[in-house]
Protein backbone atom coordinates (compact mmCIF):
# COMPACT_ATOMS: atom_id res chain seq x y z
CA UNK A 1 0.00 0.00 0.00
CA UNK A 2 1.21 3.69 -0.40
CA UNK A 3 2.39 5.02 2.85
CA UNK A 4 3.44 8.55 1.81
CA UNK A 5 3.51 11.33 -0.95
CA UNK A 6 5.26 13.98 -1.17
CA UNK A 7 5.06 16.74 -4.35
CA UNK A 8 7.39 19.10 -5.29
CA UNK A 9 6.70 21.79 -8.02
CA UNK A 10 4.20 20.00 -10.02
CA UNK A 11 1.32 22.07 -11.47
CA UNK A 12 -0.25 24.30 -8.46
CA UNK A 13 1.66 22.18 -5.63
CA UNK A 14 4.62 23.98 -4.95
CA UNK A 15 5.36 21.53 -1.96
CA UNK A 16 3.42 19.15 -0.48
CA UNK A 17 3.58 16.05 1.94
CA UNK A 18 1.21 13.94 3.19
CA UNK A 19 0.98 10.30 4.54
CA UNK A 20 -1.41 7.85 4.09
CA UNK A 21 -3.00 4.82 6.45
CA UNK A 22 -4.22 1.85 5.44
CA UNK A 23 -8.02 1.11 5.24
CA UNK A 24 -10.46 3.68 3.70
CA UNK A 25 -9.57 7.10 2.80
CA UNK A 26 -11.35 9.33 1.51
CA UNK A 27 -10.23 12.55 -0.86
CA UNK A 28 -13.06 15.26 -1.57
CA UNK A 29 -13.04 19.31 -2.63
CA UNK A 30 -14.28 21.33 -4.74
CA UNK A 31 -14.45 20.60 -8.94
CA UNK A 32 -11.63 22.09 -10.04
CA UNK A 33 -9.57 22.55 -6.52
CA UNK A 34 -6.97 20.48 -7.71
CA UNK A 35 -7.86 16.13 -7.05
CA UNK A 36 -6.56 15.71 -10.67
CA UNK A 37 -3.27 17.02 -10.04
CA UNK A 38 -2.97 14.18 -6.66
CA UNK A 39 -4.09 12.05 -9.29
CA UNK A 40 -1.92 13.14 -11.80
CA UNK A 41 1.26 12.74 -9.82
CA UNK A 42 0.62 9.23 -8.56
CA UNK A 43 -0.07 8.51 -12.18
CA UNK A 44 3.82 10.01 -12.66
CA UNK A 45 5.13 8.21 -10.02
CA UNK A 46 3.60 4.91 -12.00
CA UNK A 47 5.26 5.94 -15.42
CA UNK A 48 2.85 8.20 -17.32
CA UNK A 49 4.47 10.22 -19.75
CA UNK A 50 5.54 14.02 -18.27
CA UNK A 51 6.54 16.87 -20.11
CA UNK A 52 7.39 20.65 -19.06
CA UNK A 53 4.16 21.48 -18.69
CA UNK A 54 4.12 19.25 -15.49
CA UNK A 55 6.33 22.14 -13.93
CA UNK A 56 4.76 25.03 -11.63
CA UNK A 57 8.43 26.82 -12.06
CA UNK A 58 9.85 26.22 -15.49
CA UNK A 59 13.11 27.00 -14.25
CA UNK A 60 13.51 24.34 -11.64
CA UNK A 61 12.82 20.50 -11.50
CA UNK A 62 9.42 18.38 -10.18
CA UNK A 63 10.56 16.05 -7.60
CA UNK A 64 7.66 13.51 -6.81
CA UNK A 65 7.76 10.70 -4.14
CA UNK A 66 5.77 7.78 -3.09
CA UNK A 67 6.78 5.07 -0.54
CA UNK A 68 5.13 1.80 -0.44
CA UNK A 69 4.98 -0.70 1.87
CA UNK A 70 5.03 -4.15 -0.09
CA UNK A 71 6.60 -6.49 2.27
CA UNK A 72 2.98 -8.78 2.05
CA UNK A 73 3.06 -8.71 -1.57
CA UNK A 74 5.78 -11.54 -2.69
CA UNK A 75 7.45 -9.18 -5.15
CA UNK A 76 10.97 -10.23 -4.54
CA UNK A 77 11.09 -12.00 -8.08
CA UNK A 78 10.12 -9.20 -9.91
CA UNK A 79 12.88 -6.94 -7.98
CA UNK A 80 15.62 -10.05 -8.88
CA UNK A 81 14.73 -10.10 -12.27
CA UNK A 82 15.04 -6.50 -12.72
CA UNK A 83 17.58 -6.34 -11.26
CA UNK A 84 16.75 -3.70 -8.54
CA UNK A 85 17.33 -3.69 -4.56
CA UNK A 86 14.23 -5.00 -2.85
CA UNK A 87 13.46 -3.36 0.21
CA UNK A 88 9.96 -3.58 2.08
CA UNK A 89 9.53 0.21 2.43
CA UNK A 90 10.24 0.63 -1.37
CA UNK A 91 10.76 4.75 -2.82
CA UNK A 92 9.50 5.40 -5.92
CA UNK A 93 10.80 8.99 -6.98
CA UNK A 94 9.93 10.73 -10.05
CA UNK A 95 11.91 14.11 -11.69
CA UNK A 96 11.43 16.24 -14.36
CA UNK A 97 14.32 18.34 -14.94
CA UNK A 98 13.41 21.89 -16.69
CA UNK A 99 14.85 20.71 -20.19
CA UNK A 100 11.77 18.14 -20.18
CA UNK A 101 14.37 15.36 -19.54
CA UNK A 102 12.14 12.61 -17.18
CA UNK A 103 13.98 10.79 -15.25
CA UNK A 104 12.76 7.69 -12.54
CA UNK A 105 14.28 5.33 -9.57
CA UNK A 106 13.01 2.01 -7.60
CA UNK A 107 15.11 2.44 -4.41
CA UNK A 108 17.10 4.93 -5.82
CA UNK A 109 18.17 2.59 -8.62
CA UNK A 110 17.96 4.37 -12.01
CA UNK A 111 15.02 2.88 -14.37
CA UNK A 112 13.07 3.26 -17.21
CA UNK A 113 8.69 3.89 -17.86
CA UNK A 114 8.55 0.52 -18.80
CA UNK A 115 9.82 -1.15 -15.87
CA UNK A 116 8.11 1.73 -13.46
CA UNK A 117 4.78 0.91 -15.45
CA UNK A 118 5.47 -2.85 -15.09
CA UNK A 119 6.02 -2.67 -11.57
CA UNK A 120 2.69 -0.21 -10.78
CA UNK A 121 0.59 -3.13 -12.54
CA UNK A 122 1.22 -4.74 -8.64
CA UNK A 123 0.63 -2.09 -6.84
CA UNK A 124 -1.81 0.51 -7.41
CA UNK A 125 -5.36 0.65 -9.92
CA UNK A 126 -6.54 3.87 -10.59
CA UNK A 127 -10.56 3.38 -11.19
CA UNK A 128 -11.34 6.37 -13.12
CA UNK A 129 -14.99 7.33 -15.00
CA UNK A 130 -13.44 5.92 -18.39
CA UNK A 131 -12.55 2.68 -17.30
CA UNK A 132 -16.18 2.47 -15.69
CA UNK A 133 -16.61 3.03 -20.24
CA UNK A 134 -14.01 0.23 -20.58
CA UNK A 135 -16.48 -2.08 -18.47
CA UNK A 136 -17.91 -2.59 -21.95
CA UNK A 137 -14.79 -3.49 -23.72
CA UNK A 138 -14.52 -7.43 -24.53
CA UNK A 139 -11.31 -8.01 -23.36
CA UNK A 140 -12.07 -6.54 -19.93
CA UNK A 141 -14.31 -8.68 -19.43
CA UNK A 142 -12.68 -11.57 -20.29
CA UNK A 143 -10.18 -10.38 -17.70
CA UNK A 144 -12.85 -10.12 -14.96
CA UNK A 145 -14.25 -13.48 -15.62
CA UNK A 146 -10.78 -15.01 -15.73
CA UNK A 147 -9.86 -13.62 -12.68
CA UNK A 148 -13.00 -15.85 -10.74
CA UNK A 149 -11.65 -18.41 -13.29
CA UNK A 150 -8.17 -18.97 -12.01
CA UNK A 151 -6.85 -18.84 -15.07
CA UNK A 152 -3.83 -16.49 -14.83
CA UNK A 153 -1.53 -19.71 -15.13
CA UNK A 154 -2.96 -21.50 -17.72
CA UNK A 155 -3.84 -18.33 -19.77
CA UNK A 156 0.37 -17.51 -19.47
CA UNK A 157 0.59 -21.14 -20.69
CA UNK A 158 -1.36 -21.09 -23.70
CA UNK A 159 0.27 -17.51 -24.40
CA UNK A 160 3.75 -18.67 -24.42
CA UNK A 161 2.62 -21.59 -26.48
CA UNK A 162 0.61 -19.38 -28.96
CA UNK A 163 3.98 -17.05 -29.38
CA UNK A 164 5.67 -20.10 -30.49
CA UNK A 165 3.27 -21.22 -32.84
CA UNK A 166 2.66 -17.83 -34.46
CA UNK A 167 6.44 -17.40 -35.00
CA UNK A 168 6.52 -21.23 -36.60
CA UNK A 169 3.52 -19.93 -39.13
CA UNK A 170 5.15 -17.20 -39.91
CA UNK A 171 8.35 -19.37 -40.72
CA UNK A 172 6.23 -21.93 -42.76
CA UNK A 173 4.73 -19.14 -44.60
CA UNK A 174 7.62 -17.43 -45.75
CA UNK A 175 9.30 -20.99 -46.58
CA UNK A 176 6.18 -21.77 -48.78
CA UNK A 177 6.04 -18.23 -50.33
CA UNK A 178 10.11 -18.70 -50.98
CA UNK A 179 9.36 -22.34 -52.39
CA UNK A 180 7.07 -20.78 -54.73
CA UNK A 181 9.14 -17.86 -56.16
CA UNK A 182 12.37 -20.04 -56.20
CA UNK A 183 9.94 -23.04 -58.03
CA UNK A 184 9.45 -19.74 -60.94
CA UNK A 185 13.01 -19.49 -61.14
CA UNK A 186 14.26 -22.72 -60.93
CA UNK A 187 14.70 -24.25 -63.98
CA UNK A 188 16.67 -21.20 -64.97
CA UNK A 189 18.59 -20.90 -62.56
CA UNK A 190 19.74 -24.57 -62.97
CA UNK A 191 20.50 -23.46 -66.58
CA UNK A 192 22.75 -20.82 -65.55
CA UNK A 193 24.08 -22.97 -63.01
CA UNK A 194 24.92 -25.61 -65.65
CA UNK A 195 26.57 -23.00 -68.01
CA UNK A 196 28.88 -22.05 -65.56
CA UNK A 197 29.87 -25.37 -64.74
CA UNK A 198 30.63 -26.65 -68.27
CA UNK A 199 32.38 -23.24 -69.23
CA UNK A 200 35.10 -25.47 -66.45
CA UNK A 201 36.18 -21.62 -65.00
CA UNK A 202 39.09 -21.43 -62.63
CA UNK A 203 40.49 -18.48 -60.51
CA UNK A 204 43.37 -16.76 -62.53
CA UNK A 205 42.92 -18.35 -65.51
CA UNK A 206 41.61 -14.92 -67.60
CA UNK A 207 45.35 -13.61 -67.42
CA UNK A 208 46.80 -16.28 -68.24
CA UNK A 209 44.72 -16.72 -70.96
CA UNK A 210 44.49 -13.34 -72.41
CA UNK A 211 48.49 -13.38 -72.20
CA UNK A 212 49.18 -16.23 -74.18
CA UNK A 213 46.11 -15.05 -77.00
CA UNK A 214 48.81 -12.28 -77.22
CA UNK A 215 51.80 -13.93 -77.84
CA UNK A 216 49.93 -16.72 -80.11
CA UNK A 217 47.95 -13.56 -82.32
CA UNK A 218 51.52 -12.11 -82.72
CA UNK A 219 53.29 -14.98 -82.93
CA UNK A 220 55.01 -14.27 -86.38
CA UNK A 221 56.57 -11.14 -85.21
CA UNK A 222 57.28 -11.89 -81.81
CA UNK A 223 59.59 -14.55 -83.38
CA UNK A 224 60.93 -12.28 -85.92
CA UNK A 225 62.12 -9.78 -83.16
CA UNK A 226 63.45 -12.42 -81.08
CA UNK A 227 65.65 -13.74 -84.26
CA UNK A 228 66.87 -10.28 -84.70
CA UNK A 229 68.26 -10.01 -81.20
CA UNK A 230 70.09 -13.19 -81.56
CA UNK A 231 71.53 -12.23 -85.01
CA UNK A 232 72.81 -8.96 -83.33
CA UNK A 233 74.19 -10.58 -79.78
CA UNK A 234 76.17 -13.31 -81.62
CA UNK A 235 76.90 -11.80 -84.86
CA UNK A 236 80.47 -13.23 -85.04
CA UNK A 237 82.54 -10.24 -85.38
CA UNK A 238 80.51 -7.14 -84.77
CA UNK A 239 78.18 -8.79 -82.53
CA UNK A 240 77.11 -7.82 -79.08
CA UNK A 241 78.77 -10.14 -77.42
CA UNK A 242 81.73 -10.27 -79.20
CA UNK A 243 82.51 -6.53 -78.21
CA UNK A 244 81.95 -7.06 -74.66
CA UNK A 245 84.71 -9.74 -74.65
CA UNK A 246 87.01 -7.40 -76.34
CA UNK A 247 85.82 -4.50 -74.03
CA UNK A 248 86.56 -7.58 -70.87
CA UNK A 249 89.89 -8.53 -72.33
CA UNK A 250 91.12 -5.22 -72.53
CA UNK A 251 89.94 -4.44 -68.91
CA UNK A 252 91.57 -7.47 -68.05
CA UNK A 253 95.28 -6.01 -68.79
CA UNK A 254 94.87 -3.09 -66.70
CA UNK A 255 92.95 -4.19 -63.26
CA UNK A 256 95.82 -4.95 -61.56
CA UNK A 257 96.52 -1.08 -61.92
CA UNK A 258 93.89 0.49 -59.97
CA UNK A 259 90.89 -0.50 -57.72
CA UNK A 260 89.25 1.74 -59.94
CA UNK A 261 89.99 -0.01 -62.99
CA UNK A 262 89.57 -3.78 -60.74
CA UNK A 263 85.73 -2.40 -60.37
CA UNK A 264 85.08 -1.67 -63.61
CA UNK A 265 86.55 -5.09 -65.42
CA UNK A 266 83.92 -6.89 -62.39
CA UNK A 267 81.03 -4.92 -63.85
CA UNK A 268 82.12 -6.02 -67.34
CA UNK A 269 82.49 -9.48 -66.58
CA UNK A 270 79.26 -9.32 -64.34
CA UNK A 271 77.27 -7.83 -67.81
CA UNK A 272 78.66 -10.03 -69.72
CA UNK A 273 78.06 -13.11 -68.00
CA UNK A 274 73.78 -11.76 -67.29
CA UNK A 275 74.30 -10.70 -71.31
CA UNK A 276 74.87 -14.51 -72.04
CA UNK A 277 71.82 -15.51 -69.92
CA UNK A 278 69.81 -13.19 -71.62
CA UNK A 279 71.13 -14.37 -75.09
CA UNK A 280 70.24 -17.96 -74.41
CA UNK A 281 66.63 -17.02 -72.84
CA UNK A 282 66.10 -15.31 -76.44
CA UNK A 283 67.40 -18.19 -77.80
CA UNK A 284 64.93 -20.87 -76.11
CA UNK A 285 61.77 -18.68 -76.45
CA UNK A 286 62.55 -18.50 -79.89
CA UNK A 287 62.65 -22.35 -80.14
CA UNK A 288 59.53 -22.63 -78.11
CA UNK A 289 57.56 -20.52 -80.14
CA UNK A 290 55.31 -21.81 -82.73
CA UNK A 291 52.16 -20.77 -84.97
CA UNK A 292 49.36 -23.05 -84.00
CA UNK A 293 45.99 -21.63 -85.45
CA UNK A 294 43.72 -24.34 -83.74
CA UNK A 295 45.73 -23.52 -80.18
CA UNK A 296 45.04 -19.93 -80.37
CA UNK A 297 41.16 -20.86 -82.01
CA UNK A 298 40.26 -22.77 -78.41
CA UNK A 299 42.35 -20.05 -76.54
CA UNK A 300 39.62 -17.63 -78.20
CA UNK A 301 36.64 -19.61 -77.97
CA UNK A 302 36.91 -20.19 -73.89
CA UNK A 303 38.03 -15.99 -73.37
CA UNK A 304 34.61 -15.45 -75.28
CA UNK A 305 32.66 -17.52 -72.97
CA UNK A 306 34.45 -15.92 -70.05
CA UNK A 307 33.55 -12.62 -71.77
CA UNK A 308 29.45 -13.67 -72.50
CA UNK A 309 29.11 -14.99 -69.12
CA UNK A 310 30.83 -11.55 -67.34
CA UNK A 311 28.24 -9.73 -69.80
CA UNK A 312 25.06 -11.60 -68.88
CA UNK A 313 25.81 -11.54 -64.89
CA UNK A 314 27.26 -7.82 -65.13
CA UNK A 315 30.69 -8.90 -63.11
CA UNK A 316 34.35 -8.34 -64.29
CA UNK A 317 36.55 -11.58 -62.87
CA UNK A 318 36.20 -14.79 -63.15
CA UNK A 319 36.15 -14.90 -59.68
CA UNK A 320 32.54 -12.97 -59.38
CA UNK A 321 31.62 -16.08 -61.85
CA UNK A 322 32.68 -18.65 -59.27
CA UNK A 323 31.11 -16.83 -56.51
CA UNK A 324 27.94 -16.48 -58.81
CA UNK A 325 28.13 -20.31 -59.33
CA UNK A 326 28.40 -21.13 -55.75
CA UNK A 327 25.60 -19.27 -54.68
CA UNK A 328 23.70 -20.80 -57.46
CA UNK A 329 24.36 -24.01 -56.20
CA UNK A 330 23.75 -23.37 -52.49
CA UNK A 331 20.16 -21.85 -53.29
CA UNK A 332 19.40 -25.05 -55.66
CA UNK A 333 20.70 -27.33 -52.59
CA UNK A 334 18.67 -25.22 -50.03
CA UNK A 335 15.52 -25.82 -52.42
CA UNK A 336 16.02 -29.43 -52.47
CA UNK A 337 16.32 -29.54 -48.26
CA UNK A 338 13.32 -27.46 -48.35
CA UNK A 339 10.88 -29.86 -48.59
CA UNK A 340 12.14 -31.48 -45.66
CA UNK A 341 12.10 -28.11 -43.39
CA UNK A 342 8.41 -27.17 -44.50
CA UNK A 343 7.23 -31.03 -42.94
CA UNK A 344 9.03 -30.56 -39.88
CA UNK A 345 7.55 -27.10 -39.33
CA UNK A 346 3.92 -28.50 -40.83
CA UNK A 347 4.13 -31.15 -38.22
CA UNK A 348 5.52 -29.11 -35.39
CA UNK A 349 2.49 -26.34 -35.98
CA UNK A 350 -0.29 -29.41 -35.75
CA UNK A 351 1.45 -30.65 -32.31
CA UNK A 352 1.38 -26.97 -30.98
CA UNK A 353 -1.44 -26.45 -32.06
CA UNK A 354 -3.17 -29.65 -30.32
CA UNK A 355 -1.59 -28.38 -27.19
CA UNK A 356 -3.16 -24.77 -27.78
CA UNK A 357 -6.77 -26.45 -27.90
CA UNK A 358 -5.95 -28.21 -24.67
CA UNK A 359 -5.16 -25.12 -22.91
CA UNK A 360 -8.03 -23.29 -24.76
CA UNK A 361 -10.17 -25.97 -23.58
CA UNK A 362 -9.08 -25.75 -20.14
CA UNK A 363 -9.52 -21.92 -20.36
CA UNK A 364 -13.13 -22.38 -21.84
CA UNK A 365 -14.22 -24.87 -18.69
CA UNK A 366 -12.81 -22.67 -16.19
CA UNK A 367 -14.53 -19.45 -17.59
CA UNK A 368 -17.90 -21.64 -17.87
CA UNK A 369 -17.77 -22.75 -14.20
CA UNK A 370 -16.70 -19.14 -13.37
CA UNK A 371 -19.48 -17.50 -14.86
CA UNK A 372 -22.67 -18.62 -12.63
CA UNK A 373 -20.34 -17.78 -9.77
CA UNK A 374 -19.66 -14.36 -11.00
CA UNK A 375 -23.34 -13.54 -12.31
CA UNK A 376 -24.48 -14.26 -8.89
CA UNK A 377 -22.20 -12.18 -6.91
CA UNK A 378 -22.78 -9.50 -9.19
CA UNK A 379 -26.68 -9.72 -8.93
CA UNK A 380 -26.71 -9.83 -4.81
CA UNK A 381 -24.31 -6.71 -4.77
CA UNK A 382 -26.56 -5.34 -7.36
CA UNK A 383 -29.95 -5.66 -5.24
CA UNK A 384 -28.39 -3.58 -2.20
CA UNK A 385 -27.14 -1.07 -4.86
CA UNK A 386 -31.03 -0.23 -5.81
CA UNK A 387 -30.80 -2.58 -8.90
CA UNK A 388 -32.84 -5.56 -7.52
CA UNK A 389 -33.75 -6.49 -11.13
CA UNK A 390 -30.31 -7.17 -13.00
CA UNK A 391 -29.33 -9.92 -14.57
CA UNK A 392 -26.62 -10.80 -16.49
CA UNK A 393 -26.52 -13.16 -19.58
CA UNK A 394 -22.69 -14.12 -20.49
CA UNK A 395 -22.32 -16.00 -23.68
CA UNK A 396 -19.58 -18.27 -24.50
CA UNK A 397 -18.54 -19.60 -27.70
CA UNK A 398 -15.73 -21.12 -28.91
CA UNK A 399 -14.27 -20.41 -32.26
CA UNK A 400 -11.89 -21.85 -34.72
CA UNK A 401 -9.43 -18.64 -33.81
CA UNK A 402 -6.54 -18.70 -31.44
CA UNK A 403 -6.86 -15.18 -29.72
CA UNK A 404 -4.42 -13.77 -27.46
CA UNK A 405 -6.50 -15.26 -24.29
CA UNK A 406 -8.02 -18.22 -26.16
CA UNK A 407 -10.49 -19.53 -28.39
CA UNK A 408 -13.47 -17.66 -26.95
CA UNK A 409 -15.62 -15.42 -28.16
CA UNK A 410 -17.70 -13.24 -25.46
CA UNK A 411 -21.10 -11.73 -25.71
CA UNK A 412 -21.83 -9.76 -22.40
CA UNK A 413 -25.19 -8.99 -22.01
CA UNK A 414 -27.07 -7.36 -19.10
CA UNK A 415 -30.79 -6.46 -18.49
CA UNK A 416 -31.65 -4.07 -15.17
CA UNK A 417 -35.43 -4.39 -15.33
CA UNK A 418 -38.35 -6.88 -15.33
CA UNK A 419 -39.58 -7.46 -18.76
CA UNK A 420 -36.38 -5.92 -20.63
CA UNK A 421 -34.63 -7.90 -23.03
CA UNK A 422 -30.65 -8.56 -22.62
CA UNK A 423 -28.62 -6.18 -24.35
CA UNK A 424 -25.28 -5.80 -24.82
CA UNK A 425 -24.19 -3.56 -21.68
CA UNK A 426 -22.89 -0.95 -23.65
CA UNK A 427 -26.06 -0.24 -25.15
CA UNK A 428 -28.64 -0.73 -22.61
CA UNK A 429 -26.97 0.37 -19.31
CA UNK A 430 -27.01 4.16 -18.14
CA UNK A 431 -24.01 5.87 -16.61
CA UNK A 432 -25.25 5.30 -13.16
CA UNK A 433 -25.56 1.93 -13.53
CA UNK A 434 -22.84 1.25 -15.36
CA UNK A 435 -20.91 2.97 -11.77
CA UNK A 436 -22.76 0.55 -9.90
CA UNK A 437 -21.79 -2.54 -11.98
CA UNK A 438 -18.56 -1.50 -12.01
CA UNK A 439 -18.23 -0.69 -8.00
CA UNK A 440 -19.91 -4.75 -8.37
CA UNK A 441 -16.91 -6.26 -9.78
CA UNK A 442 -14.12 -4.25 -8.38
CA UNK A 443 -15.46 -5.51 -5.13
CA UNK A 444 -15.54 -9.30 -6.71
CA UNK A 445 -12.37 -8.94 -7.68
CA UNK A 446 -11.04 -7.88 -5.08
CA UNK A 447 -11.55 -11.07 -2.88
CA UNK A 448 -9.39 -12.78 -6.06
CA UNK A 449 -6.96 -9.78 -6.17
CA UNK A 450 -3.59 -9.31 -4.52
CA UNK A 451 -3.49 -5.80 -5.41
CA UNK A 452 -2.54 -3.47 -2.26
CA UNK A 453 -4.36 -0.31 -3.45
CA UNK A 454 -7.65 0.72 -5.05
CA UNK A 455 -7.96 4.51 -5.93
CA UNK A 456 -11.96 5.12 -7.17
CA UNK A 457 -12.13 8.00 -8.92
CA UNK A 458 -15.81 9.60 -8.94
CA UNK A 459 -17.03 6.18 -9.23
CA UNK A 460 -20.35 7.65 -7.90
CA UNK A 461 -20.99 9.31 -10.83
CA UNK A 462 -25.08 8.97 -11.33
CA UNK A 463 -25.95 7.74 -8.39
CA UNK A 464 -27.08 9.21 -4.85
CA UNK A 465 -28.83 9.39 -1.80
CA UNK A 466 -29.59 5.64 0.09
CA UNK A 467 -27.67 4.29 -3.21
CA UNK A 468 -24.43 6.24 -2.18
CA UNK A 469 -24.66 4.96 1.35
CA UNK A 470 -24.61 1.19 0.24
CA UNK A 471 -21.38 2.05 -2.50
CA UNK A 472 -19.89 3.50 1.06
CA UNK A 473 -20.18 0.63 2.73
CA UNK A 474 -18.76 -1.78 0.06
CA UNK A 475 -15.82 0.19 -0.61
CA UNK A 476 -15.42 0.13 3.57
CA UNK A 477 -15.93 -3.45 3.25
CA UNK A 478 -13.52 -4.44 0.56
CA UNK A 479 -10.69 -2.27 3.15
CA UNK A 480 -10.56 -4.50 4.95
CA UNK A 481 -8.54 -6.49 2.62
CA UNK A 482 -6.95 -3.58 0.77
CA UNK A 483 -6.27 0.27 0.73
CA UNK A 484 -8.66 2.06 -0.49
CA UNK A 485 -9.20 5.68 -1.66
CA UNK A 486 -12.47 7.11 -3.25
CA UNK A 487 -12.60 10.56 -4.52
CA UNK A 488 -16.20 11.67 -4.33
CA UNK A 489 -18.39 14.44 -4.04
CA UNK A 490 -20.94 12.76 -1.98
CA UNK A 491 -21.35 13.35 1.53
CA UNK A 492 -22.96 9.70 2.07
CA UNK A 493 -19.71 8.27 0.75
CA UNK A 494 -17.40 10.53 2.50
CA UNK A 495 -18.72 9.66 5.67
CA UNK A 496 -17.46 6.39 5.51
CA UNK A 497 -14.42 7.14 5.28
CA UNK A 498 -11.50 6.18 8.23
CA UNK A 499 -9.69 8.92 7.26
CA UNK A 500 -10.59 12.07 5.20
CA UNK A 501 -8.55 14.40 2.86
CA UNK A 502 -9.71 17.45 1.57
CA UNK A 503 -8.26 19.62 -1.47
CA UNK A 504 -7.91 22.82 -1.96
CA UNK A 505 -7.16 25.84 -4.08
CA UNK A 506 -5.66 29.64 -2.36
CA UNK A 507 -4.43 32.74 -3.97
CA UNK A 508 -1.64 33.74 -2.78
CA UNK A 509 -0.47 37.26 -4.43
CA UNK A 510 -0.25 36.55 -8.33
CA UNK A 511 -0.35 32.93 -7.83
CA UNK A 512 -2.81 29.79 -7.13
CA UNK A 513 -1.92 27.01 -5.02
CA UNK A 514 -3.61 23.57 -4.33
CA UNK A 515 -3.30 21.65 -0.81
CA UNK A 516 -3.96 18.18 0.44
CA UNK A 517 -4.66 18.40 4.25
CA UNK A 518 -5.73 15.51 6.59
CA UNK A 519 -8.87 16.34 7.94
CA UNK A 520 -9.73 16.46 12.07
CA UNK A 521 -13.10 15.29 12.80
CA UNK A 522 -14.30 18.24 13.72
CA UNK A 523 -13.23 19.84 10.31
CA UNK A 524 -13.95 16.29 9.34
CA UNK A 525 -17.89 17.67 10.23
CA UNK A 526 -17.72 20.51 8.80
CA UNK A 527 -16.51 19.19 5.16
CA UNK A 528 -19.50 16.84 4.93
CA UNK A 529 -21.99 19.49 6.17
CA UNK A 530 -20.28 22.05 3.10
CA UNK A 531 -21.12 18.77 0.79
CA UNK A 532 -24.81 18.49 2.01
CA UNK A 533 -26.08 22.34 2.25
CA UNK A 534 -23.06 24.62 0.59
CA UNK A 535 -20.76 27.21 1.76
CA UNK A 536 -23.27 28.67 4.21
CA UNK A 537 -23.91 25.37 6.75
CA UNK A 538 -26.90 25.32 8.25
CA UNK A 539 -27.40 23.28 11.90
CA UNK A 540 -29.32 20.43 10.17
CA UNK A 541 -26.82 20.37 8.03
CA UNK A 542 -24.31 20.14 10.47
CA UNK A 543 -26.31 17.46 12.55
CA UNK A 544 -27.10 15.43 9.86
CA UNK A 545 -22.84 14.77 9.15
CA UNK A 546 -22.96 13.95 12.33
CA UNK A 547 -25.39 11.35 11.79
CA UNK A 548 -23.36 10.41 9.02
CA UNK A 549 -19.97 9.72 10.63
CA UNK A 550 -21.25 8.07 13.28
Amino acid sequence: MITSLSIKNYALIEKLAIDFSKGFSIITGETGAGKSIILGAIGLVLGKRADLTSLKNKEEKCVIEAQFEIGKYNLREFFEANDLDYEDDTIIRREILPSGKSRAFINDSPVNLQELQDLSLYLIDIHSQQQTQELSDENVQFKIIDAIANNAEVIAEYQKLLKSYKSDRSKLNALLKKQSDAGKEQEYHTFLLNELVATQLKSGEQEELEADYEKLNNVEIIKESLDKSLAIANEEQFGVFHNLNEIKNALQKVAPFSVEYQKLFERITSLTIEFDDVSKELENCSEKLLNDPAQLELINQKLQSIYNLQKKHQVSSVDELLQIQSDLGNSLLELDNMDEEIALLTKSIEEKATELDIHASKIHENRVNAIPKLSAQLVSILETLGMPNARFNMELQSSETYFQNGKDELQFLFSANKGTDFGLLKKVASGGEMSRIMLAVKAILAKYSKLPTLIFDEIDTGVSGEIAIRMGEIMKEMSSTMQIFAITHLPQIAAKGDSHFKVSKSTVGDDTLSELKLLSQENRIIEIAQMLSGANISDSALNHAKELLN
